[in-house]
């Protein structure tokens, strides 16, 4: 999620068909005390549909930064099982390979270009002087594609989101007279919270269970739940260190706990588990200093990392044109409209005029580093094996046992509309085709 800041905390950001008694599918954890379930509640919308009390919901699940591979360590019983059970696969992010831009493509299923969310951060020349960063929750940054809480919402099928990148941002309505970006009148998800990395996986799970109590006239039927724990040990100490290793079984009990939350209950669920991206290991060896590529006079540079995005200074477009274009072993450089267009990603005019792309593992910097670099990264070439994203799916509406062809994520949208009764979208860069032979209509 973090491009370059490779040690530093995730700051900002950010069903199974069980049985009528089904088994645990793991040892549960000690509940959290009294007191440190986190959940916001607002009254049920007039138009909410009815639901059958048993009907059951869709959970989606994000793991940042899992790397399929992470499952073959041995310490993932849980997943391992929804999988066995379920459906599973190699998914394929988006390009670029990080975390806002998958995440909204997920909800979304339209890839980067399209959906606005083409980085981490970003500029728009309709917004001169403004960034939009990771805390950035202002409408006008996020309005290019409607994420399916909203679609949900509008058809009366009532959501929740625990964490998950612009689901604390209003929908439609009008700009508020006290201005900042707050909207009046917008729709947003009927339960949601703020992204915060204070609240522990275990308080987010309890959470979820906890709206799931309600009765069926204010329980949600399609919920978000977020986790970035092997993200940030995965840029902290790489992808191959026993600290990522470790934080992959913390959040592997916190599936089993909601897993085991769902059967105490008796709420039939449909989970779909998702990653955002892969993770590589990043070395001090491997980094390429983009001033000595070309002359800092000629560009202000605006991403660094496994890509690097720059701005030409007025009057020296050929000078860095000329400086970037030329071979370099570990890195590519375009210009943006000339982007190989098997990465779908070049034509948002937020993306800036030349892009250079990094090779899996190394990290394109201002300047030479003089202080060593380790631990991971991502961001790279979304069809590198280190990008690649786990999937697993699992509940009454999945044939068990599958196991699916690499597919994108952008048909994970579509998967979802299935799940919780919305119509096929339109426009969308995805579809529900690697689905069709594994779902039960």
């Amino acid at each position: 999620m973090k491009s370059l800041a490779l040690a530093a905390p995730l700051l900002l950001l950010a069903g199974c068909g069980l049985p009528a008694t089904p088994p645990a599918l793991s040892p549960v954890t000690q509940p959290a005390p009294p007191g440190s379930t986190v959940a916001l509640s607002t009254a049920t919308p007039p138009s909410a549909a009815p639901i059958a009390a048993d009907a059951p919901v869709t959970i989606l699940v994000s793991i940042d930064g899992f790397r399929p591979d992470y499952r073959m360590r041995g310490v993932t019983p849980n997943l391992d099982r929804l999988a066995a059970n379920g459906v599973s696969a190699v998914m394929q992010p988006s390009f670029p390979s990080i975390t806002f831009p998958n995440h909204w493509t997920l909800v979304t299923g339209k890839v980067p270009d399209h959906n606005g969310i083409v980085g981490n951060k970003m500029e728009d020349p309709r917004r001169p002087g403004e960034t939009f960063t990771m805390a950035t929750d202002d409408p006008f940054w996020w309005s290019q594609a409607e994420p399916i809480w909203v679609t949900a919402e509008k058809a009366g099928i009532r959501t929740a989101t625990m964490f998950w990148p612009g689901a604390n941002v209003g929908w439609g309505g009008t700009p508020s007279p006290h201005g900042h970006g707050q909207v009046d009148g917008a729709t947003r998800p009927e339960d949601w919270q703020q992204f915060n990395q204070a609240v522990s996986p275990m308080q987010r799970v309890d959470a979820v269970i906890d709206w799931l109590r309600r009765p069926a006239a204010t329980r949600p039927r399609f919920v978000t739940l977020y986790f970035d724990t092997v993200d940030t040990a995965g840029h902290g100490y790489g992808p191959s260190a026993p600290e990522t290793t470790q934080a992959v079984a913390t959040i592997d009990a916190q599936i089993g706990r909601l897993v085991d939350g769902l059967a105490t209950l008796r709420q039939r669920a449909n989970i779909v588990v998702v990653a955002d991206h892969g993770m590589a290991a990043t070395d001090t060896a491997r980094t390429i200093a983009m001033d000595r590529v070309a002359n800092p006079a000629d560009y202000r540079l605006f991403d660094t990392g496994p890509f690097a995005s720059l701005y030409p200074v007025p009057g020296h477009e050929a000078a860095l044109e000329t400086a970037l274009l030329k071979s370099h072993p570990h890195m590519q450089c375009w210009r943006k409209g000339a982007i190989p267009p098997r990465f779908r990603y070049g034509t948002n005019p937020r993306i800036p005029p030349y892009f250079c792309l990094a090779e899996t593992g190394w990290l394109i910097l201002k300047t030479a580093p003089t202080d060593a670099i380790h631990g991971g990264a991502h961001g790279y070439d979304n069809r590198a094996p280190d990008m690649a994203a786990l999937f697993i799916a699992n509940g009454p509406a999945f044939v068990g046992g599958k196991t699916l062809a690499r597919f994108d994520n952008t048909d994970v949208a579509p998967l979802l509309r299935d799940l919780i009764g919305l119509p096929a979208g339109t426009g969308l860069d995805g579809d529900d085709a690697p689905f069709r032979a594994v779902l039960r209509r």
